[in-house]
C-alpha cells in the first residue's frame, strides 16, 4: 500500500532562490536515508530545475517529496512553470543547446542525473519537467506496478500542511485508489482526511460503497471529509467508483471525459447513501481524481499530447492551468502500466 505524502513547494522567480531548492531537495533525501553522493546528485537536479526556472520561464516553482522508504525510497521534483514553453523539446535535451547564452547542460544534465525524467511543454503554456532520483546502492529497481500513479498534493498557500491526502492499495487482483479532502485546511483537516483515508487501509476490500462507508465510521472523531474511491481490476473492462462529498472523479478515454457521480455528504458527519457506479475503462484510459482545490472545469484540449507523458507530469499540468489557489489541491492521475 502507498500512502502519499504531500508535495513541499519552493518558489523561484529570481537568482538567488534555486538555493533554496537545493536545500530542501538534500534535506528530504537525507531524510529517507540517502547517502551523500546521492544526496548531492539530487541537488544538482533541483539546482539545474530551479536554475532554468529563473533563465528561461521568469519563474516557478519546485515542487519537493518524498515517496517510499529505505532501499525503496524515491525523491521527486516537479518544476512548474507558466513562461513561453519550449518550441522544440528534442533540441532541447541535447546537450549544448542553449536559448540563453549558456552551456546548455541543464535538461540534458538532468536526465541524465535522473532514474525517472519526463517533461512536457507547449509554446503559450510553459513547461513541467519531472524528475525522480533514487540511491544507487538499492540492489534492483522497484518491481513493476500494474497500475502508474502520479499526483500534486500541495497545502494552500500560507499552511504548513495539506488537508488531503490519497492511498493507492494494490493485490494481485486489483487496486483502489482514495482521495480524501479534509474539511477546512491546516491540521484538523489533515486529521480528518488521514482518519478516512485509514479506514480505507484498514477496510476490506468489499468493494468501493462498503469501504466508503467504513471510512464513514473511522471519521467520526473528526471535523469530517469528503472522499471518493475507483476501483480497478484487471481486464475486466470497467471501473467501479463511489464518492461522498467533493471529491471529482473521472475517466478520459478516446478524447471523451465521463464524471463519475458522488453523493452528497461529508464522511464522519452526515452521509446517508454509499452507492457504487461502474464505468468502461480500456488499458488507454485515464483516471483523474481531485479535490476541490482544482477547477472542475479543466480539459486537455490545446495541449497536444498531454496524455501520454507520465501521471506526475499530467497532474501538474492540471494543476498549473486550473489551481483555485485559495485551497489545498490534490490531483491523482492513474493508467495502466506500459
Amino acid at each position: 500500500m502507498e500512502v502519499a505524502r504531500a508535495h513541499q513547494l519552493v518558489p523561484v522567480v529570481e537568482p538567488s532562490q534555486p538555493s533554496a531548492a537545493r536545500f530542501l531537495a538534500r534535506d528530504t533525501a537525507e531524510a529517507v536515508g540517502f547517502g551523500e553522493e546521492d544526496s548531492y546528485r539530487l541537488g544538482l537536479v533541483a539546482t539545474e530545475l530551479a536554475t532554468n526556472l529563473v533563465k528561461h520561464a521568469q519563474g516557478g516553482e519546485i515542487l519537493v517529496r518524498a515517496l517510499g522508504t529505505d532501499a525503496d525510497a524515491v525523491v521527486e521534483l516537479i518544476a512548474v512553470d507558466r513562461g513561453p514553453g519550449i518550441t522544440d523539446v528534442r533540441q532541447a535535451l541535447t546537450d549544448g543547446h542553449s536559448s540563453a547564452g549558456t552551456a546548455g547542460s541543464g535538461l540534458g544534465a538532468i536526465r541524465r542525473l535522473s532514474d525517472t525524467f519526463d517533461i512536457y511543454s507547449a509554446p503559450g503554456h510553459g513547461t513541467v519537467v519531472l524528475a525522480h532520483v533514487r540511491p544507487r546502492r538499492a540492489a534492483a529497481k522497484p518491481a513493476r506496478r500494474r497500475m502508474e500513479v502520479g499526483s500534486i498534493s500541495i497545502p494552500k498557500n500560507g499552511e504548513d500542511v495539506c488537508g488531503d491526502g490519497w492511498l493507492v492499495r494494490e493485490t494481485p487482483d486489483l487496486t483502489v485508489i482514495a482521495v480524501a479532502d479534509g474539511l477546512g485546511h491546516g491540521l484538523h483537516a489533515r486529521e480528518a482526511a488521514a482518519a478516512v483515508l485509514e479506514g480505507c487501509a484498514q477496510a476490506r476490500l468489499a468493494g468501493p460503497a462498503a469501504m466508503l462507508e467504513l471510512m464513514h465510521g473511522a471519521g467520526r472523531h473528526t471535523r469530517g471529509a469528503a472522499a471518493a474511491l475507483a476501483e480497478l481490476r484487471p481486464h475486466s473492462g470497467i471501473v467501479t467508483c463511489a464518492g461522498v462529498g467533493n471529491i471529482s472523479t473521472s475517466i478520459v478515454s478516446a478524447g471523451s471525459v465521463r464524471h463519475a457521480v458522488s453523493m452528497p455528504g461529508t464522511l464522519g458527519h452526515e452521509a446517508r447513501m454509499f452507492r457504487e457506479y461502474t464505468y468502461p475503462w480500456d488499458t488507454e484510459a485515464l483516471l483523474v481524481m481531485h479535490s476541490d482545490g482544482l477547477s472542475a472545469h479543466w480539459s486537455f484540449d490545446g495541449l497536444p499530447g498531454l496524455v501520454s507523458r507520465h501521471p506526475s507530469v499530467i497532474a501538474a499540468v492540471l494543476y498549473r492551468q486550473c489551481s483555485r489557489q485559495r485551497d489545498d489541491v490534490t490531483v491523482v492521475v492513474a493508467r495502466e502500466s506500459r
